[in-house]
């Protein structure tokens, strides 16, 4: 029989976390790394999902606040979706730089959780 490892401890969330995202996003560099992971720690949302689906939804927040003109279309007057829509391909060219073989379509829709 082989022995699993215990479960992380709280402290440890960070860390996997961190090997979480460089799973989704290999290439993402490591200031950015940071603030994605800062995003997944801090959201209260996002603090007790899933590593993978945590890195996830900061790392598409990330990306649509950080590298597309989101904000600005909402502050013109878009609404979310809209919005959403026009910045789609800019998020998904960030995302595929980043090396993340998984993509943002038009249907799924960005956890608000991690959004804020």
């Amino acid at each position: 029989m082989t022995k699993r490892a215990p479960p992380p401890q709280m402290g440890d969330r960070r860390a996997v976390l961190a090997a979480a995202l460089a799973r989704l996003a290999p290439r993402l560099p490591a200031f950015e790394a940071e603030a994605v992971l800062d995003r997944a720690m801090r959201s209260p949302g996002l603090r007790g999902a899933v590593p993978e689906t945590a890195v996830w939804l900061a790392l598409t927040a990330f990306a649509r606040h950080a590298f597309t003109e989101y904000d600005d279309l909402l502050a013109e007057g878009y609404d979310r979706d809209s919005a959403r829509h026009f910045v789609l391909d800019a998020m998904n060219a960030v995302l595929t730089d980043w090396g993340s073989r998984r993509l943002v379509s038009e249907t799924e829709e960005a956890d608000d959780r991690a959004d804020s």
